[in-house]
């Protein structure tokens, strides 16, 4: 029996930071709803802590302590922090996710062939996305079309990543070992859809995810700790995250890589792609 799945993505780094790291939560279509409920009481339970309305978890300043989140000290902040780790685990989601060196990325690979095909990090990175779920869920028997992309509102990319995913460069095709009659991207459902976050739960929690791995890649490089034992604590959020990640043999193979996984893998930070 076919499964349709979502995946909700959302990134961290495209700003002034060095690295750059994007998260897809995958959902089976039937736990959708309880999952969305139980954010929403998650959210709940931060709005009775703050004393205010929280329609959406911004990420950078909560765990910065800015904004609503101001009279949350650090440990409460950790605290809650590891409850929603905890809380991607128990609800068994799938975790996909692609990363970039963002000053090797644009030294180096904007010199490429390929690079325009593509033309920004945020395409490298949802292309990259798009290309493991490919590679994973044709492998589940009878699943054709069943993967439908979400991601936080684009507008500046919407319509270019829009026509990659519909029509994707030939030198993709290998990532996935497209065969002869399979049609480009076959397990990928029409046109990739993009909506707000406040709206879609799982597109903060992809923020969330991906708001930590890109701190914990920061910290693992050349970064300083902003507290005392950030680097630890980092390391062990990633840890809990990344083992809800699909396969690496999908998203990052550390053999007999094609010349388009080779292009994925790097660019990206050596503590993620393992």
């Amino acid at each position: 029996m076919c499964r349709l799945k979502f995946c909700y993505v959302d990134e961290s780094g495209t700003g002034d930071e060095p690295y750059a790291v994007m998260v897809g939560i995958v959902v089976d279509a039937m736990r959708m709803r309880p999952t969305k409920t139980d954010w929403e009481q998650f959210l709940l339970g931060m709005q009775e802590i703050v004393g205010r309305p929280i329609e959406e978890l911004h990420t950078r300043d909560f765990y910065a302590g800015n904004g609503p989140w101001r009279g949350i000290n650090g440990p409460q902040r950790a605290r809650i922090i590891g409850s929603v780790m905890e809380w991607l685990s128990r609800r068994k989601h799938s975790l996909v996710f692609s990363s970039a060196d963002k000053g090797r990325f644009y030294a180096e690979f904007s010199q490429h062939e390929w690079y325009g095909n593509i033309n920004t990090l945020w395409r490298f990175l949802a292309l990259h996305l798009a290309l493991s779920l490919q590679k994973l869920h044709q492998q589940i028997p009878k699943n054709k079309g069943n993967t439908v992309l979400i991601f936080d509102n684009e507008e500046r990319e919407r319509e270019r990543y829009t026509d990659l995913v519909l029509n994707p460069p030939a030198w993709t095709d290998a990532y996935y070992n497209r065969r002869a009659r399979q049609e480009a991207l076959d397990q990928i459902i029409d046109a990739p859809y993009f909506a707000d976050s406040r709206d879609v739960p799982l597109l903060q929690v992809a923020d969330f995810i991906a708001y930590f791995l890109r701190r914990h890649v920061e910290l693992e490089g050349d970064d300083t700790e902003r507290y005392e034992g950030e680097r630890d604590q980092l390391g062990n959020w990633a840890r809990q995250a990344l083992a809800r990640a699909i396969p690496k043999t999908a998203i990052y193979p550390k053999r007999g890589r094609c010349a388009c996984a080779d292009i994925f893998f790097t660019y990206a930070p050596a503590c993620l792609r393992g």
